[in-house]
C-alpha cells in the first residue's frame, strides 16, 4: 500500500480581483456550463467555496494510485497555457504546482508574501477549488489557516470544541474522550464557557490549535499561527506537531520563521509568484530562500565624485556589507565585513570615517572609526569586521560621519547603507522567536555542584 497521502498534479488557480460578477454574458454562460458538468468554477473569487459536486470532482479523496501512476482523470480540466493573456482584473495565484507528501512527513512551505502558500493550503483544505489540476488526498484533514478558523464567535469555547470535532467527522464520544486534554493544552480552562468572541487573539489561536491537533486528523495543516503565540505556547505547539508526526500523521507547516521551519520540518517547498521553484531538504531550500531574499551582500555605490555623499575633502564611492568566510548569508553566527571605498578629492585637514551601527529600534549598537590622517588625493579602501555571535537578528542601518581634526563632524549621513541579520540556527523544541536584547553573544555558563542538598 502506498504511503503517499497527498498528491498534487499541475495545480493552477486564477483569481479575479475586485469584481463581484463575471461582467459578461459569455463568462456567465461559461460558469453555468462548468457547474452543469460538475467542474470547478473558473471565475471563483477569493475564499469562495466550491459546491459539493465541484469539490467531488476537483479534489479526489480516498485511496491513492501507486506512486508511478499518472495523475489524470476523464474530463479533468487542462492546465491553462502560460502564454494565455490575462485580463487586467485577473491573476494566477498558482502556476502548475506539483508535489507529493508521504505519511508522517512534516513538510514546510515557505516563500514571500503573495507567493501562493495560503492559496495552496486553501485548495488542500477544500476552502476553494482549483482552476485546473488535480489533488488527491488520503485521510481526514484538520486546518488552522488563520486565528480561530472554523470557530463561531457567539458559541463558547466548549461548544466550539464539539462543533469542530463534528466538522472533522468525530463522534461525540470521541470528542468527550479528548476534551480535558484539549482544554488543558489550550490553557483557557477558566474561560471555556465564555463566548469565544470575547477571547484575545492569543486565547483564540491556543484553543483552535489544541482542537486541530488533538482530534486526531490524519493530516494537520498549520498556516503561520505561531506568530500569535507567546514563547511557552510556541514550545507546546512545536512539540505537539512533532508528536503528531511521530504518530504517523502528516503536518503541512507554513511559516516565515525559518528557525521553526528548519527545526521542525523534514522537507521544504519554496514558492515564488505561484510557482514551485524548489523542493528538497529543509536546509537546502531555506538557505536558497534566505540567499535570494537577502543577497550575498548589501552594496551602495556612486560613480560621480561630484554628486557622491561626502564633503569637500572626502566623497564616498562604495559601501559594501558582506558575510566573511565561507558563508553566503548574514546570520547571527557569521562575521560581517563592512568595506568602504572613497575618494579624497582635496588635500586638507586630518580626516577620518566613523560608523554608528543602529538597530530597528533606533538604538546605537556600536561605534567605530578609522585612524585620522591627512591623505593625498586618490581612491582609498578601508574595512572593519563585526565578529560573529554578537548581533541579534533583525535589520540594521549604518550612520556615516566624516570627522575633521578628530573632533569636528563635517558630514553626516543617517542611513548610508542597511542590511539584515537572520537567525538560521537549528533548535529542537526551543523558543523559535526573536530573543530580546541588542546583542546576542553566546556566553559561557559554569554550574558546579556545591552541595548534595
Amino acid at each position: 500500500m502506498s504511503d503517499i497521502v497527498i498528491q498534487v498534479d499541475n495545480l493552477w488557480k486564477k483569481y479575479r480581483l475586485g469584481v463581484l460578477g463575471t461582467g459578461t454574458l459569455r463568462h456567465d454562460f461559461n460558469r453555468w456550463c462548468h457547474r452543469l458538468l460538475g467542474k470547478p468554477d473558473p471565475y471563483a473569487k477569493v475564499g469562495e467555496a466550491p459546491s459539493a459536486e465541484q469539490g467531488a470532482r476537483s479534489t479526489k479523496q480516498g485511496a491513492l494510485p501507486a506512486p508511478c501512476s499518472p495523475l489524470s482523470a476523464p474530463g479533468s480540466p487542462l492546465p491553462a497555457p502560460t502564454s494565455a493573456p490575462l485580463a487586467h482584473d485577473e491573476m494566477w495565484a498558482l502556476r502548475g504546482v506539483s508535489f507529493e507528501v508521504k505519511q508522517g512527513e512534516i513538510l514546510g512551505i515557505i516563500g514571500r508574501n503573495g507567493a501562493g502558500k495560503s492559496t495552496l493550503l486553501k485548495i488542500l483544505s477544500r476552502v476553494t477549488a482549483p482552476t485546473s489540476g488535480l489533488v488527491r488526498i488520503k485521510g481526514r484533514i484538520a486546518s488552522l489557516l488563520e486565528v480561530g478558523t472554523g470557530f463561531h464567535p457567539e458559541l463558547t469555547g466548549r461548544d466550539n470544541i464539539f462543533l469542530n470535532g463534528a466538522i472533522l467527522g468525530m463522534t461525540k464520544a470521541e470528542i468527550k474522550k479528548k476534551f480535558d486534554e484539549i482544554v488543558d493544552f489550550s490553557g483557557v480552562e477558566q474561560f471555556i464557557d465564555t463566548p469565544v468572541k470575547r477571547y484575545s487573539s492569543g486565547m483564540y489561536v491556543r484553543l483552535a490549535f489544541a482542537v486541530a491537533a488533538h482530534l486526531e486528523p490524519e493530516i494537520l495543516i498549520v498556516d503561520e499561527v505561531l506568530a500569535v503565540g507567546d514563547a511557552q505556547f510556541q514550545r507546546k505547539c512545536l512539540g505537539k506537531m512533532g508528536e503528531v508526526a511521530k504518530g504517523g500523521r502528516t503536518v503541512l507547516f507554513v511559516s516565515h520563521n525559518m528557525t521553526a521551519v528548519q527545526s521542525l520540518c523534514h522537507r521544504s517547498l519554496l514558492l515564488a509568484e505561484g510557482e514551485l521553484i524548489a523542493d528538497g531538504s529543509v536546509v537546502t531550500v531555506v538557505t536558497r530562500y534566505l540567499r535570494e531574499a537577502q543577497g550575498a551582500k548589501e552594496e551602495k555605490q556612486w560613480t560621480d565624485p561630484q554628486t557622491a555623499p561626502g564633503n569637500e575633502i572626502i566623497r564616498i564611492k562604495r559601501v559594501r556589507i558582506m558575510p566573511d568566510g565561507d558563508s553566503d548569508l548574514m546570520t547571527m553566527q557569521t562575521p560581517l565585513c563592512i568595506e568602504t571605498e572613497y575618494w579624497v578629492v582635496k588635500v586638507g585637514a586630518a580626516t577620518h570615517l566613523t560608523y554608528h551601527l543602529i538597530n530597528e529600534q533606533g538604538v546605537t549598537v556600536l561605534t567605530t572609526g578609522c585612524a585620522s590622517e591627512i591623505r593625498n588625493t586618490g581612491c582609498y579602501r578601508t574595512s572593519f569586521q563585526i565578529p560573529g555571535n554578537l548581533l541579534n537578528s533583525g535589520g540594521y542601518s549604518l550612520k556615516l560621519l566624516i570627522v575633521v581634526n578628530e573632533n569636528q563632524v563635517a558630514y553626516e549621513n543617517d542611513g548610508i547603507a542597511s542590511f539584515n541579520v537572520v537567525d538560521a540556527a537549528e533548535r529542537n523544541h526551543a523558543y523559535m522567536g526573536r530573543e530580546p536584547g541588542v546583542v546576542q553573544p553566546p556566553l559561557e555558563w559554569n554550574t558546579p555542584r556545591v552541595a548534595s542538598h
